[in-house]
This record gives C-alpha cells, sequence and structure tokens, in this order.
C-alpha cells in the first residue's frame, strides 16, 4: 500500500491550487488580493499563503524561506502553463480523469467512503472536490508538459559529460552511497483445492442468502469481507475502465448487468463476489467480498522446508541461485531473470542503501556479496504469506565519484545540468515575450528570474 504521505500531498495540492489556477481577464478588470499575473493567469496573495502550508504539510522547514522566493516559484509554475496553452501541448481530458481517479481511488482506500473524502478535505459535495482536483491535476500536467517540451531535444555527449566532471572543483566531486543488487527466490505455501473449495462454497452461501433471501449485501461485506480496504464501507467502491484493479476483477465487474450479483471469481487477492449496484455512464459502483484460503501451518512449514532444500543445493553448488529462481520461484515478477529484483523508484537493479524500502533493508542489511540469505518470512500486497531468500549479487561502497567507475550516473548530473540551462534559457526568452506584472511590494523583491523585466 502507499504510504499516507502520498494523502497528505493530495490535501496539501487541494489546498494550494484551489484558486491558483483560475483565468482572469486582468486587463478589464482589477481583482482585490492579485500580487502577480503572468499571461493568463493571476496569483493572489494567499496563494503564497497557502503555499506555506504546502511546504510545512510536507514536512519541510519554511525557515528563511521569504514570500519573494515563493512568488518567484508561483510565477514559474504559470509562465509554463501560460505557454503550454499558447504553444497548444495536448492534456487529454481522459488523461486527467484517469489521474483524477486514481487519487480518489486511493483516497477511498485510505478514508472508507466517499462522504468521508469529502468531510476530510472540507468540501461541500463531490463535484466540488473533483472539480478542483481537475483544475490541479491540468495545471500540474500542463507545467510539466511544457518543461518536458523544453528540454526533449536536449541530448549530452561523452566529451561533454567529461567537460562537467572535469569543472567540478575537487571538494565538490559528489558522493555516491553504497549500493546494492539483489536476486531473491520467493516459494509459497500450497493452497489446497479443498481449501479453495471451501472458499468458493461460502461466497456460494452468501450469494445466495442475497438473492434468495433478500439479505443485506453491504451487511455480509462489513462481516465477512477480508478487503480492509472498503470492509468498513460494506464493500463499496467506484471504477473505471481505469481505475488501478486487477484485470480479472475488471473483467467481471464490466461483464455484469444493473443489480447482477457475480459467480465467485479468483484474483491474486483471493475469491470475490461482486454486487453490482450502479452504472453511471463509464463509471461502477459496485460492492464486493473478498474471500482467502487459509494458509495451514502444515503449508507454511513445507515452504520453509522446501525452500531450505533449494538454499542447501545452491550452497553445495549444485545449482546457481539465478537457475534456481528460474526452476523454483513462485514470484512470477523475477523468475525468468534469474529472481532479479528491480528497483520501483529507479527501474533499475541498483537499490541505495540509505533509500531502500526499511523491510528490505533490514533483511538484507548483514548480508555479504555472494552469501545467501537463511529462509525469511514475508508476505505479499493481500496479506498472505509466503518464505523467500535473498542474495547480494553485487554492492558497492559509498564512494567519491570516480569518472570511469560512476560514468552512466555523472552522465546523468551533466545531461541535467544542461537541462536546467536549457530551461533557463526558454524561460529568460518567454519572459520577454509574455505579458507580466507584479503588484504592490513585490515589486521590491529580488528575483531569481527578470520578473520585473529591469
Amino acid at each position: 500500500m502507499r504510504s499516507l504521505k502520498y494523502l497528505s500531498r493530495i490535501v496539501t495540492l487541494l489546498i494550494v491550487v484551489s484558486t491558483v489556477g483560475v483565468k482572469a481577464q486582468v486587463q478589464k478588470q482589477k481583482v482585490d488580493g492579485v500580487v502577480a499575473v503572468v499571461g493568463d493567469y493571476f496569483i493572489l496573495e494567499s496563494d503564497i499563503d497557502k503555499t506555506f502550508v504546502e511546504l510545512q504539510a510536507q514536512g519541510n522547514s519554511i525557515k528563511g524561506i521569504t514570500r519573494c522566493e515563493l512568488l518567484g516559484k508561483l510565477l514559474e509554475d504559470k509562465l509554463y502553463a501560460h505557454h503550454a496553452v499558447q504553444d497548444s501541448i495536448p492534456v487529454a481530458d481522459s488523461e486527467i480523469q484517469s489521474l483524477m481517479d486514481n487519487q480518489i481511488d486511493y483516497m477511498l482506500e485510505q478514508l472508507g467512503s466517499m462522504d468521508k473524502v469529502v468531510g476530510y478535505f472540507k468540501k461541500s459535495s463531490e463535484d466540488e472536490l473533483k472539480s478542483e482536483l481537475s483544475d490541479i491535476i491540468k495545471m500540474n500536467k500542463l507545467s510539466t508538459k511544457m518543461q518536458e517540451k523544453v528540454v526533449s531535444g536536449v541530448e549530452i555527449t561523452p566529451e561533454e559529460t567529461k567537460q562537467f566532471f572535469n569543472s567540478i572543483a575537487e571538494d565538490d566531486i559528489p558522493v555516491f552511497g553504497a549500493e546494492l543488487e539483489l536476486a531473491q527466490i520467493v516459494i509459497k505455501p500450497e493452497i489446497t483445492q479443498e481449501d479453495k473449495d471451501k472458499v468458493i462454497e461460502r461466497l456460494n452461501k452468501i450469494r445466495k442468502d442475497v438473492l434468495e433471501n433478500g439479505a443485506s449485501f453491504t451487511s455480509k461485506a462489513v462481516l465477512y469481507s477480508e478487503d480492509p480496504g472498503s470492509r468498513s464501507d460494506g464493500g463499496f467502491y467506484k471504477m473505471t475502465k481505469k481505475t488501478p484493479f486487477v484485470k480479472e476483477f475488471k473483467d467481471v465487474a464490466f461483464s455484469m448487468a444493473e443489480g447482477e450479483v457475480s459467480e465467485p471469481f479468483e484474483t491474486e487477492f483471493g475469491y470475490h463476489i461482486i454486487y453490482l449496484e450502479k452504472i453511471r455512464g463509464r463509471e461502477l459502483e459496485l460492492r464486493h467480498i473478498l474471500l482467502m484460503p487459509n494458509i495451514t501451518n502444515q503449508a507454511l512449514k513445507e515452504a520453509k522446508d522446501k525452500i531450505e532444500l533449494i538454499r542447501k543445493r545452491i550452497l553445495n553448488n549444485e545449482i546457481t541461485f539465478a537457475d534456481a529462481a528460474r526452476e523454483y520461484s513462485d514470484e512470477k515478477e523475477t523468475r525468468n531473470n534469474g529472481g532479479v529484483l528491480i528497483n520501483p523508484k529507479t527501474f533499475t537493479a541498483q537499490f541505495e542503501l540509505t533509500k531502500m524500502d526499511p523491510t528490505l533493508y533490514s533483511q538484507v542489511v548483514n548480508l555479504k556479496n555472494d552469501e545467501v540469505s537463511y529462509p525469511l518470512l514475508d508476505q505479499d500486497r493481500s496479506g498472505r504469506k509466503f518464505y523467500k531468500i535473498i542474495k547480494i549479487t553485487n554492492s558497492t561502497e559509498e564512494h567519491k565519484a570516480d569518472y570511469a567507475r560512476d560514468y552512466s550516473r555523472i552522465r546523468e548530473l551533466a545531461l541535467k545540468e544542461k537541462q536546467i540551462k536549457a530551461i533557463q534559457k526558454w524561460s529568460e526568452t518567454k519572459i520577454e515575450e509574455t505579458y507580466i506584472k507584479i503588484n504592490g511590494e513585490y515589486k521590491n523583491c529580488t528575483f531569481k528570474n527578470n520578473w520585473l523585466k529591469n
């Protein structure tokens, strides 16, 4: 499950951008509290206050940060958005809708119901919440896409990379943290067909009670569902075809008629039945009940025995770790790649030790290169337990950047610097071309960019 920091980010976005992205016909009327105008967009005095709130909500210190600095950042955002519109950079309504659906789904998962989400954000209605969230997402996408367009043609050559590295003063050469490359083998306890049949039978009894005896599906979900994200709300979800549910769940939901209760079906989380309450255009309102087959102590023991035997064979050089992963691992995401783990943040095989997931860090921090861990009891995102063994396939100690050894990372830094310079040059040009007005005391600010056109 994603961190609650994500929810905090949505909160602060709603706080900050609720008024920033409004278009203004500033030439025709004066709006009280307007401190700056960039093209078609204005910035209010209160927007600067709200940006302070955003920084604090994200855990950042605001000590030493001035109102002038925050205004400068808001001016940049509006400049990108204004020229994205001028350049007809497309932001599809479907893209905004999909992103909004994802964020609302996450908020529902955390808070339980739409009424609670609306109340949490202190909005008067679901429509008001969605309208403001849509404006926020569109503004962010316009700004991001404009910057992407500016840097899209920026490339870096090996010679430029070398010049960049040689230009760094000795005392300023970056230090790269310790990194690990990992592989793992997962063995999941076997769930017998008998255990699966018991769950299916329970779901069929619930379904029959609802259809034939008029029992409340909502009450059944509260009493029996093992989905913590929806159980307290009677199994309720809203979803579209772009909502990030597993394929099997969406396939069943979108094949149903309004008022229908599905037959039991299986996903990676367990077995479900769905009651489709309402079809609203492309959106479904449904309830579901999730039951998971029991994993017996005997099945857990057999999984542990199996992985201990695999580990023994690896240590005795009867089979390589990679070949054992391909032959025995129950984790489909890593099995075909010899068990190699991919960092979800960087999409590479490298994990920086200080930025690693705390649970994974605790499992590997004391391992040496090529050492195979003892069996570790873990659980997947549905809460089902399994055993795994981990191996560090390569490690790099914390060290001062070396051109040959760290070329790819140095190249990334050089490219980033070149992209920043391209954006700065673009900004200088566009500031001169764009209608910009700074009001009141903010005319006395010292900005990084020439917003005052002095």
